[in-house]
């Protein structure tokens, strides 16, 4: 298609008082990027509506991510799946050729003047490309390399029908788990847990009984694994819950991040500490970034469950970029099941 002389972006218009809502965005029309030397012009196809924008919109936090915090008049960013325009110009080093498509952090907007170091090729690793936007790899490396998941485990997966959660399901169960448990607050979404996901059963959050009461039921012999996407009384639960030697992978805190009475940066819950000595349970924190190997291991994989059918991506496709503040709003609200993507 033809290259235009504009393109569009979100950027952040206003601070919220508590969570952001559409009006706190705004689609702005800007001249098209000029790549400067060793950058390449990406035309964004597809880019990942992800909940933790909450967080660097209400500060960030500082050093302990590699992302800044957003301020007013700052264009929003995230992981995006774009194809090369043209080639960086002036770079020698780079195997970027027009037509590629590529994985990037420049979201949020409709063409990006990208640095060709910044760049990932995509290559048919994945049947779709939209696929490399699955949150699939934080739960894959601390489901493989933080609470080990061994054959017969019973997993409790907070925050189960996220884009972490959707996934994290189905890889404890191909890992060999015996029994998977996730947490939601939606009916709906725990039926498609149960029936689509791979869950055993799903716990309902305010639902009448309480999350511990819940889980007592779901897991009467106790939990092995707790891949937390969530903290507070979920985590409560957890700890309660815990067999002898569990080992917890907490790789989320929507809790905090999604509160609506604090500005996203902060989750704190109080936990039991003589449950964690007694019962001998190893807390871990895990990111998506701290085992270079699981990535790729994680696409191979994913790649060949996908193509044998014994593992889906649960997302929805939110078309137009002047529907990605309401997507966002959306995502923070509990709307969707899976992954959600702006599509360009």
């Amino acid at each position: 298609m033809p290259t235009p002389t504009v393109s569009r972006e979100v950027r952040l218009a206003a601070l919220p008082q508590g969570l952001p809502k559409p009006e706190h965005f705004t689609v702005v029309e800007t001249p098209l990027p000029v790549p400067a030397e060793g950058e390449a012009l990406i035309r964004n196809r597809w880019f990942q509506v992800l909940p933790a924008l909450r967080t660097l919109i209400g500060g960030g936090l500082e050093g302990a991510t590699p992302f800044p915090a957003l301020h007013p008049g700052d264009t929003l960013f995230g992981p995006t799946v774009g194809e090369v325009v043209s080639a960086p110009a002036g770079s020698s080093g780079s195997d970027l050729q027009t037509g590629d498509l590529v994985l990037h952090f420049q979201g949020w907007r409709e063409y990006a003047a990208v640095p060709a170091a910044q760049c990932t090729p995509l290559a048919d690793t994945l049947p779709d490309p939209v696929a490399h936007l699955a949150m699939g790899a934080t739960p894959y490396g601390a489901l493989t390399r933080a609470a080990q998941v061994r054959p017969g485990d019973t997993v409790f997966i907070t925050g189960g029908a996220g884009s972490v959660g959707s996934l994290a399901g189905q890889i404890a169960r191909l890992l060999g788990a015996a029994r998977v448990i996730g947490s939601t607050g939606s009916p709906l979404k725990a039926d498609r847990m149960v029936s689509e996901l791979g869950y055993d059963a799903a716990i309902l959050r305010a639902s009448g009984p309480t999350i511990t009461e819940q889980l007592a039921k779901a897991a009467p012999d106790g939990i092995d694994v707790l891949l937390d996407n969530v903290g507070g009384e979920q985590l409560q639960a957890a700890v309660t819950a815990a067999r002898t030697g569990a080992r917890f992978a907490l790789v989320g805190a929507l809790s905090g991040q999604l509160s609506p009475d604090g500005d996203g940066t902060t989750a704190p819950v109080e936990l039991d500490s003589f449950q964690l000595i007694l019962k001998r349970i190893a807390i871990r924190g895990f990111s998506g970034q701290e085992d270079p190997t699981a990535l790729p291991e994680w696409n191979e994989r994913f790649g060949d469950w996908l193509r044998s059918g014994r593992i889906t991506f649960p997302h929805v496709r939110v078309p137009g970029i002047e529907n990605a503040p309401r997507a966002l709003h959306e995502v923070i609200s509990g709307h969707h099941l899976g992954t959600v993507i702006v599509e360009l």
